[in-house]
Formats: structure tokens, C-alpha cells, sequence
């Protein structure tokens, strides 16, 4: 797969869209051994092992949470979202996305977090030492902050500070620079 590929709501994933090789980055991971959201496509995991070994070097300790999603895993996650959340609280899927629009299944992104969250998945890892290094230092490696703060009209996801994704260092310097998200980058193509 492309690592330069738009996913979102409107540029979706079919079905059968897998990874041709997705391999376990050897990295901390919240999950056990063998767990499937372990998995990353080559060249993701190797950019976030190096990203990770930097952050050690630096005293930055990150923990990966969830890699490869499955179109089928990805449904299933939806739908609960769908379910547990008040219909009078408005549109459940801002904070998930629907199947087939993804950047998990691609193998390209990663969900990462600290300690200082209780390897949470949370809004408050942005602000931790660990986040701001993050942020900072992701796209040497060749991985974007997906879902900027500020750009959430623009990705259609809520700001997500935990969330990578592997675009080529290219492309990622190039994106941090001008402050540009995937969206922007394609519709100036």
C-alpha cells in the first residue's frame, strides 16, 4: 500500500484491502504478543523502532497501543461506538471512524501513549512531555500527527495527539512545515 494514501470518510478502504506484509515492530506495546493491533506495515515499523529508540536515547519512553485494525475489527468497534453512544449527544463516529475509512487498516498508524495517561488514549497525552516530543520529533522518522488540533473541520476526526502516521519522511517534513494535513496536501495536488 502506498504510504502517501488519503483514508478518510470520503476516500474509504474496500473490504479486502490488507497489507501485503505487516510485521511486529520490536517496540513497547500495551498488548499482549500475538495480539493483531501489534502489527504494522514494514515500513511503519521500522520508522516508529527508530523513532522509539531516539525517545529512549532522550529519556522519552513511549508505549504502542494500536497498530492494524481490520476492516472486520473496525466494524465491530463502529457499530459498539453507535450503540453505547446517546442519540441526543450527536454524531457518535467524530471520535471513530466508519469501516473502510481507517488509517489502521493500512498498517500506516499507530496510537501511541505514555505513563503519565495510564497508557490512555486521551486528549491530555498532548500536553505531557512525552507528547510535545512527540509532536516534535515524529516527522524525522517520517510520521505526521494525524489529527492536528485546530484542522478537525478538515480531517473530519476530533484532535487525536496520540494518533501516527507513516507518510515517508518526505512527505511528513514537508506536512509539518507548512502546516498542511493529508486533506490540504491533496487538494492542492
Amino acid at each position: 500500500m502506498d504510504a502517501t494514501i488519503l483514508v478518510n470518510r470520503t476516500h474509504r478502504l474496500p473490504r479486502k484491502a490488507i497489507p501485503q506484509t505487516l510485521v511486529e515492530p520490536e517496540i513497547i506495546f500495551d498488548a499482549p504478543v500475538g495480539d493483531r493491533k501489534r502489527l504494522l506495515a514494514v515500513s511503519a515499523a521500522k520508522g516508529v523502532e527508530a523513532l522509539f529508540a531516539r525517545g529512549k536515547e532522550e529519556g522519552i519512553y513511549l508505549c504502542g497501543v494500536s497498530g492494524y485494525r481490520s476492516y472486520e475489527r473496525q466494524e465491530e468497534l463502529y457499530q459498539k461506538k453507535r450503540r453505547e453512544q446517546p442519540k441526543e449527544t450527536g454524531d457518535p463516529v467524530h471520535w471513530i471512524a466508519p469501516p473502510g475509512a481507517s488509517e489502521h487498516q493500512t498498517g500506516l498508524a499507530l496510537d501511541v501513549s505514555c505513563q503519565a495517561v495510564d497508557y490512555q488514549l486521551d486528549e491530555r497525552f498532548g500536553e505531557t512531555r512525552e507528547g510535545r516530543w512527540l509532536k516534535r520529533c515524529a516527522p524525522l522518522y517520517g510520521f505526521i500527527l494525524r489529527y492536528p488540533k485546530g484542522k478537525e473541520h478538515i480531517t473530519g476526526y476530533g484532535w487525536e495527539p496520540w494518533h501516527i502516521r507513516y507518510v515517508t519522511r518526505s512527505l511528513a517534513l514537508y506536512l509539518t512545515l507548512t502546516g498542511l494535513t493529508l486533506e490540504e496536501y491533496y487538494e492542492q495536488k
